[in-house]
């Protein structure tokens, strides 16, 4: 590992400050730290922000939640509030790594972890997302794990995270405290950027710009369910994940939100799919529109071929779930 500089912020906005001027925020580190081993990020100074107070998971006046940028995965999993209300939220939770990770991995943290590309951590390799212009090994190389849908032809990486897709099928917002223009607030879906011809850059976070909080709406009517398809059934990344928000109101969907993992380089939502199944019956050749629609665009790149029938047969499980009426 290189040697570096190492701060504690005092508050957030000495931590915006200091990452304005070039340095790499830290909290619980489970990736960041792992990538400076590996040297696949080499930042040359580290503010660490663990002594701010956003540790709080806090209820707000119309409902919802306002979740803190340093609430540990283990303790929003594990929150009563959470579990009644946004349960898909902490089944994903569950579901994404060792009881010992979620202790140590944040909320912010979370949603701005790389991704787990094989060809990104070896440094020996070219990757467009690691070093612009050197190419991308993943196209025609061993690519199972890699994305099907908002490719290009300069990276075909996805995103890890099993926590965002829940947030971005609940509809959370992303609070965003910047050095120059104080507070904003984001929708989840905005914070990503698809790869196109700069794959390195992954958010839109400006220089100087530090995740404070993230908001979540009052709970959502209807049955929430989290399905993850993995090789194996602990501390794997998802192949295919669907979050899945669903209401079934006499007979016939009255809101259908959905979120999928393991298949895009963001947690990926269509809204098209949503308005095709909303007003609908439940029906196995509904649930097959629906996948041709989602799927329309999809791309594989040989060893990933199987996601494209995998992702439709998950689906039609999820929503077989979702509609039964039995309640459960």
């Amino acid at each position: 590992m290189r040697t570096f500089e190492y701060s504690r912020a005092a508050d957030p906005g000495e931590a915006a400050r200091f990452a304005h001027e070039g340095a790499t925020i830290i909290a619980g580190g489970t990736n960041l730290l792992d990538l400076m081993k590996l040297e696949v990020m080499a930042p040359d100074r580290l503010i660490d922000i663990n002594r701010l107070d956003l540790k709080w998971i806090e209820s707000t006046q119309d409902g919802g939640l306002r979740i803190g940028t340093l609430v540990s995965n283990s303790d929003l999993a594990a929150d009563m509030r959470v579990r009644e209300g946004w349960p898909v939220l902490s089944k994903a939770l569950l579901s994404g790594a060792t009881g010992q990770l979620r202790n140590k991995a944040t909320t912010g943290g979370n949603l701005l972890q790389r991704t787990r590309c094989y060809y990104f951590y070896d440094t020996d390799m070219p990757c467009n997302k690691r070093e612009p212009g050197s190419g991308c090994a993943a196209l025609g190389g061993f690519n199972r794990i890699h994305a099907i849908l908002g490719t290009s032809d300069q990276c075909i990486a996805t995103h890890p995270s099993d926590m965002a897709v829940a947030m971005r099928t609940l509809d959370a917002k992303v609070e965003i405290l910047s050095n120059e223009e104080g507070v904003r607030m984001i929708d989840l879906g905005d914070l990503y950027r698809l790869p196109g011809d700069t794959p390195h850059i992954e958010t839109t976070l400006k220089p100087g710009e530090m995740i404070t909080h993230v908001i979540l709406p009052p709970p959502l009517e209807g049955r929430q369910i989290y399905r993850k398809v993995r090789d194996r059934a602990s501390y794997a990344f998802a192949l295919v994940s669907i979050a899945a928000a669903v209401d079934v109101q006499d007979g016939k969907i009255a809101t259908a939100k959905l979120a999928f993992g393991g298949v895009g380089p963001c947690p990926w939502r269509m809204p098209q799919v949503e308005n095709l199944l909303t007003g609908q019956t439940p029906s196995a050749h509904l649930w097959e529109k629906a996948t041709d629609l989602l799927l329309e665009d999809a791309t594989g790149q040989g060893s990933n071929d199987f996601k494209i029938p995998l992702l439709r047969r998950t689906l039609a499980a999820v929503m077989d779930e979702a509609t039964r009426g039995d309640g459960k």
